[in-house]
């Protein structure tokens, strides 16, 4: 974690990051990323009592934009998450809710042999309120819906084809595992129909949320658990997809930046994970991508994460839903949707996600788009709950497509 702390002094004040960031935009709880990251570094250095000199860090909702526009290099949102981790520390660690809503596998688990009565629930205002009143969680964010069937249950019965030329693994993630298998079936179909045979390693849930929520001791077991199970799969196949465009930022570096995790076999798989879009877009750079797409009449407005950008491979989602006949893409005009995984979820940051946000709905709301395309899944419970239309993962739409025709 040190090169981290480390890279504060490359700040040249230039208040770049500052001008980016959606959350100090819309309220003053949160100064901004230069003051609560390379300005304020100083006064933590050497501090051992995980005290901060500003507690207003917590606002901050990791979106990692300032990161990406800092033109010396700086690590900002991974300062900050560091210094969250100290905060944390220092209150005696998560409290009810946070360790609640960062270990989503395990809230999908319990919920499949009663997900259609979990469903109900979740969707009752009073209970809704109550939830809100016991631990926090706002009644008007959006939550996953839980599946009756996992993902791997469904992969256990699935045919692959013979005609596979090249092998990946697939790396899920507990979002499609436990609330959307059928991204995932969307994600295996697309590969399989470019002659990509998909494999499925025995994995578990990243730890992102619990490193975001400053647990990084939890997150720390989680990311050396995982590691162990896909170490295999970064020799052979060699190439680990993964639709989650956080829990793949996750892999390809925060193990690493944030956890000090620098082994061989943590660099082995950072090296081999690429998002599935990136590796679509990889196969067409080759002519190996089947573009006979059936016409899709509609438009749509492509949200890409804040978490997308941090991959440093543009927007691959974009140039793929280019080729599909029909269909209008209008691009997003907002750097980030608000919610930042859990972040929008707590009560007092609720409002906080959604005015960063409004940007992104309002020009939903004059597109009037037939849906709307985004990579991230908490993204797309977020971008569906505030405007009402249907969000899909990018692959989803080519699925259809490649359906279709």
């Amino acid at each position: 974690m040190l090169h981290v702390e480390q890279t504060a002094d490359r700040c040249i004040k230039c208040n770049v990051c500052n001008t980016v960031c959606p959350v100090s935009a819309v309220t003053d709880l949160f100064p901004g990323p230069k003051y609560e990251g390379p300005q304020a570094q100083r006064f933590r250095a050497g501090v051992d009592t995980g005290d901060s000199p500003d507690r207003s860090l917590d606002y901050c909702s990791g979106c990692g934009l300032c990161t990406q526009a800092c033109p010396e290099g700086v690590l900002i949102a991974e300062i900050n998450q560091v210094a969250r981790e100290r905060l944390v520390s220092a209150r005696g660690g998560l409290g009810l809710r946070d360790n609640l809503v960062s270990r989503p596998s395990l809230l999908g688990a319990l919920a499949r042999p009663v997900a259609p009565l979990a469903n109900l629930a979740m969707a009752s205002r009073p209970l809704r309120v109550a939830v809100e009143k016991t631990i926090g969680v706002h009644r008007g964010a959006a939550m996953p819906r839980f599946s009756g069937t996992s993902f791997r249950s469904w992969a256990r019965r699935h045919r692959a084809p013979a005609d596979a030329t090249r092998t990946v693994a697939y790396f899920h993630g507990c979002a499609v595992e436990e609330f959307e298998p059928e991204v995932g079936a969307a994600v295996v179909r697309v590969l399989e129909r470019n002659r990509v045979r998909v494999t499925f390693p025995r994995q578990a849930c990243c730890g992102l949320p619990l490193v975001s929520n400053g647990d990084f001791g939890a997150g720390r077991r989680y990311a050396t658990r995982l590691v162990g199970r896909l170490r295999a799969a970064a020799d052979d196949p060699g190439v680990i997809v993964a639709n989650s465009t956080s829990c793949g930022m996750t892999l390809k570096a925060k193990y690493r930046e944030l956890l000090g995790l620098d082994d061989d076999a943590t660099r082995a798989v950072s090296k081999a994970v690429y998002d599935v879009c990136e590796y679509l877009l990889e196969l067409d750079d080759q002519g190996a991508l089947d573009r006979s797409f059936a016409p899709v009449p509609a438009r749509a407005v492509y949200h890409p994460p804040c978490q997308l950008m941090a991959h440093g491979v543009g927007t691959p989602a974009t140039d793929l839903l280019a080729m599909v006949p029909g269909l209008v893409v209008e691009r997003s005009q907002a750097g980030c949707c608000g919610t930042a995984g859990t972040y929008g979820t707590k009560v007092e940051k609720y409002q906080i996600a959604m005015d960063v946000g409004r940007t992104l709905f309002d020009q939903i709301a004059e597109t009037r788009p037939d849906f709307v395309v985004c990579d991230s899944e908490t993204c797309r419970w977020h971008i569906a709950k505030a405007t009402g239309l249907p969000v899909y993962h990018p692959v989803q739409v080519l699925d259809h497509a490649y359906s279709a025709s």
